[in-house]
């Protein structure tokens, strides 16, 4: 008769329990750090509340572009109050648009490159017979890391609305950010208001997304 066998399975003590359930929490907390971010909740302070969602910027560059806006602006929601996909591409519909605001209001644009440049101007966009608008008003450019080409000084050039054409920044016969009347057609040239670089790829660009933001 052959003898029994016994197996042994040696338990946890209290303590290695502990040390394990600290180990596991540990990754889990390595694992949630390496997940990626989640989309802003409307508690998230570097996020403004916009009225609809943007066609042409990420909630990463919204973010980005916040930090540079004039102290009266920040907190305020985003109201969209022009966009090319929906009241086409016209820049008298833009002025119409325009016509009771008064706010600040950023312009941001996608071009055939895919590149996303644009202004940020103190006022509306108006028909206007000289320039206005105050030192407040930038130049940026996502090229692809955000750059924005504040007043320096230099001149009073900020805007100028034409039947025609919109024109931001000027010095020299150039300016920073002009666009035709169809918003079709655009260039960027540096200018002495901003210092800025040519915000496109190339001096001439068309455009294949346009929004104007009112923030107020």
């Amino acid at each position: 008769m052959r003898g029994l066998r016994w197996r042994y399975t040696r338990l946890p003590s209290q303590a290695e329990d502990t040390l394990s359930g600290e180990e596991g929490k540990e990754e889990e907390e390595e694992e949630a750090a390496a997940a990626p971010a989640s989309a802003a909740t409307p508690e998230d302070p570097t996020m403004p509340q916009l009225t609809e969602a943007s066609q042409v910027l990420s909630a990463s560059e919204i973010r980005q572009l916040s930090c540079h806006f004039p102290p009266r602006v920040t907190g305020h929601p985003w109201s969209l109050v022009f966009c090319t996909s929906r009241d086409g591409f016209s820049l008298q519909s833009l002025y119409r648009r325009m016509e009771d605001c008064s706010g600040p209001v950023l312009l941001v644009l996608r071009d055939q490159d895919r590149q996303i440049f644009g202004a940020f101007s103190s006022s509306a966009l108006r028909l206007s017979k000289g320039f206005y608008g105050t030192g407040e008003t930038f130049l940026f450019s996502f090229s692809p890391q955000l750059k924005v080409f504040k007043w320096t000084g230099s001149n009073s050039f900020f805007v100028k609305g034409d039947l025609d054409s919109l024109m931001m920044g000027s010095g020299s016969g150039q300016f920073g950010l002009w666009l035709d009347g169809d918003l079709f057609h655009g260039r960027s040239y540096p200018c002495a208001t901003f210092n800025n670089e040519v915000l496109a790829r190339q001096e001439q660009f068309h455009i294949q997304e346009l929004e104007a933001w009112l923030l107020n």
